[in-house]
């Protein structure tokens, strides 16, 4: 009987063995388990941790970048009215004080992430309003500066990616009216010798033997030049045999050539960075 007894015990022996070995085996992966969900978790709250780290170091970085550009913006608007306005001017000093707000207060638009469109045309509008104001002709000199300093300030948002113009509020390319634009606009500034007298008048009259002096050009041949421009509109004669001056479309149209032209060599000079770029890109190491 104590034989048989003992044999029976034996074979439980190894069943309750086996079953108290998946049952560690089940707790083990359990443990496995619950431990990789742990790790999973601590390693999203670094990389949560690790991202705000960098996204406070680049908007650090950003900002230092962005307030050196704003100083250098700054001394660019003081020096650039400094020695362009007129020197000897009344109003000098209150239109200092005009100009520079307006240029300070667009400048600070760098400071943002995104500037948008009606932002710059708000400043566009108060320099508009403040040409409006000026009491004499000679001011036109003082503006072209201002607007050449904000022109600077928009293509330096522009190279920043942090502006760009609203294109649907802009008049569409298939509205031009092509023998508008060539009688009124191109044809009468094709001529070089009449582009300089142009730019001549820009910001101070000019007499006839003046124009003669500038472009070489005598009697019959000189009052061909003057009359197409007057007729076009881009001059004017202040009263029959007085100086001549710019008008207010000619001075548009010499400021578009401007800021055209501008825009084309900033283009040209990225454009063979970019090349580079991408040669340096392709080429095998």
């Amino acid at each position: 009987m104590n034989n048989r007894n003992s044999g029976r015990k034996k074979e439980k022996q190894p069943e309750s063995q086996a079953i108290s070995e998946t049952q560690e085996m089940v707790e083990v992966q359990a443990i496995k388990e619950k431990l990789s969900e742990m790790h999973n978790d601590i390693k999203k709250v670094m990389q949560y941790t690790n991202r705000l780290r960098f996204e406070a170091a680049f908007e650090s970085l950003r900002e230092n970048y962005s307030n050196a550009l704003l100083n250098h913006l700054y001394e660019d608007i003081d020096t650039g009215l400094e020695w362009n306005m007129i020197k000897k001017c009344p109003q000098k000093e209150s239109c200092t004080q005009a100009f520079t707000a307006v240029l300070r207060q667009n400048a600070e638009l760098i400071k943002r992430s995104n500037v948008e469109d009606n932002l710059i045309s708000n400043s566009k509008k108060q320099l508009e309003e403040l040409r409006c104001g000026a009491p004499y002709s000679k001011c036109e000199k003082c503006f072209s500066e201002v607007s050449s300093l904000l022109v600077k300030q928009v293509n330096l948002m522009r190279s920043m990616k942090i502006y760009a113009e609203n294109q649907e509020q802009k008049p569409s390319i298939a509205a031009l009216k092509t023998c508008a634009v060539m009688s009124e606009i191109l044809e009468p500034v094709s001529n070089p010798q009449r582009l300089e007298m142009l730019k001549a008048i820009a910001f101070e009259t000019k007499s006839f033997s003046a124009f003669s002096e500038l472009t070489g050009l005598r009697g019959g041949n000189l009052l061909f030049h003057l009359q197409r421009l007057i007729a076009s509109g881009l001059i004017m004669q202040q009263h029959e045999r007085g100086d001549y001056m710019i008008t207010e479309k000619g001075f548009k149209i010499l400021q578009g050539l401007n800021e055209i032209y501008a825009s084309l060599q900033t283009s040209q000079v990225q454009k063979p960075a970019e090349l580079l770029s991408r040669a340096g890109e392709k080429s095998p190491i």
